[in-house]
Parts: structure tokens; sequence; C-alpha cells
């Protein structure tokens, strides 16, 4: 896990410090979350409901991912990458574009308590 407050700037969640960590650029950050690029260009999109629980949905798998995969960067490919059993083959990124974070977020739940391999 990590500090959530380091993706974080004026109670907000950053971008390009989320990318920043990431080691890649917001763009790439905003297509992850399932969001434009305008999303995490214009100040007013930013701060936007949308966009900041798409962040917090992305941000809150990765925290949850981290420690499984021990580097947030290995978490941010199993992310974009890993298709998840039960799900259609589709990858985490996938359903949180389609509004089903509360999905992997249950399944990585079901993952840590034995339920799922």
């Amino acid at each position: 896990m990590f500090n959530i407050l380091q993706f974080s700037d004026h109670g907000y969640f950053a971008p390009q410090k989320i990318a920043k960590e990431l080691k890649t650029s917001s763009e790439d950050v905003a297509r992850s979350a399932g969001l434009g690029r305008d999303a995490v260009q214009r100040a007013n999109r930013v701060q936007s409901d949308r966009t900041q629980r798409r962040l917090r949905e992305m941000v809150e798998i990765l925290n949850k991912s981290t420690p499984r995969f021990g580097s947030l960067l290995m978490a941010y490919a199993w992310y974009r990458s890993q298709p998840l059993p039960g799900f259609s083959g589709q990858t985490p990124m996938q359903l949180v574009m389609h509004g089903r974070a509360n999905e992997v977020l249950e399944y990585l739940d079901a993952v840590d308590a034995g339920i799922h391999a």
C-alpha cells in the first residue's frame, strides 16, 4: 500500500501526481481511468465529480492490489492488462471504464479472503 495523499493537490486527486508515480503521462492516466484528455488538462474538469470519482476508483484499486504485486508499477500493469476470471476476459481498467470499479474491489476482497485464486 502507499499513501494516497501523494496523489492529491488541495484535496483533489491530481492526474499529474498520479502520472509521476506511475512513470507515465497524465493522458495515459486519463485513458486508464476511462476519461478523455480534457478531463485531466482543464482545471474545471479535473475537479469535476466524474473525473475525481474515476481517479479515486483507479487509485483505490491500485492501493488494494499493490501489496500483491510488490510495487505500484506492477499493480498498474496488472490493472491495465490482466483479464480477471469471471469477468468475460475484461481487465480491471476495462471494468472501471464501464462503471464497475466496485466489482473489481469486491473481487480483490474475495481473493484476499481466499475465495478466488
